[in-house]
């Protein structure tokens, strides 16, 4: 049984620039269902119920917003409480905004812009992403946590996978009995295998030259990391 004693660095097919864009879309409505099922949201809606406390209104950024669903969910959750939430995604892939688009309903306070996350023009009180980090490498991490916490006026928040060995090898049997694309499926394992540990986020932090004292590393359900961080 593969241990992953260390973080793998094959590249994800679904990150490819040349995927056939009905395979991204089918991916995407995939991955989905998979959050779905398997609670990736909750680790964010429990870091925004920490960081906005009783404060009326937030601004938001989610990077690398895929089918949007996370957006969604914090709209649905702000809403719940009568908070006035204004969300911005940002994706890499011109794909994402249409399939994004497509799913959310009109009358929610979501925009999805297409680009990179450094180049948009206004500030968020709160910088996320999900299911993201894994996807970086080194560098592009550090230049990512020193971003956000550089431009974050109130927090940001990092949620990724949680490369331990059961979910390693259980997520492949998840998918087949999801009946999911191949992709997700494939990609889905080698996303286990590319993320980090909890106890190797600190050095992570501390490469990008932040205090790792001041984030908080927490571990969420199922097979989940958070990496909070509130100012």
């Amino acid at each position: 049984m593969m241990l992953l004693p260390v973080r793998m660095r094959q590249e994800e097919q679904m990150d490819a620039p040349d995927l056939d864009p009905r395979i991204y879309e089918q991916v995407l409505r995939d991955l989905g269902r998979v959050n779905r099922w398997t609670f990736t949201h909750h680790a964010a809606l429990a870091y925004l119920a920490r960081a906005v406390g009783d404060a009326p209104r937030f601004t938001l950024m989610d990077v690398g917003f895929g089918y949007g669903d996370m957006l969604r969910a914090v709209a649905a959750w702000a809403a719940r409480r009568g908070i006035e939430a204004r969300l911005v995604g940002v994706d890499l892939n011109p794909a994402s905004r249409a399939l994004a688009e497509g799913a959310t309903p009109a009358d929610l306070p979501i925009e999805y812009r297409t680009g990179d996350y450094a180049d948009q023009p206004e500030r968020f009180d709160f910088i996320i992403s999900s299911q993201v980090a894994h996807h970086m490498d080194d560098a592009q991490l550090t230049r990512f946590l020193r971003f956000m916490e550089h431009d974050a006026r109130r927090g940001w928040l990092i949620c990724d996978l949680n490369r331990h060995v059961f979910s390693y090898h259980g997520f492949p049997l998840l998918a087949r009995f999801m009946g999911v694309h191949r992709i997700v499926r494939e990609d889905g394992q080698l996303s286990i295998a590319r993320s980090l540990r909890p106890g190797e986020w600190p050095a992570e932090l501390a490469r990008a030259g932040l205090d790792p004292a001041k984030a908080r590393v927490v571990r969420r359900f199922p097979f989940r990391i958070a990496v909070e961080r509130v100012f």
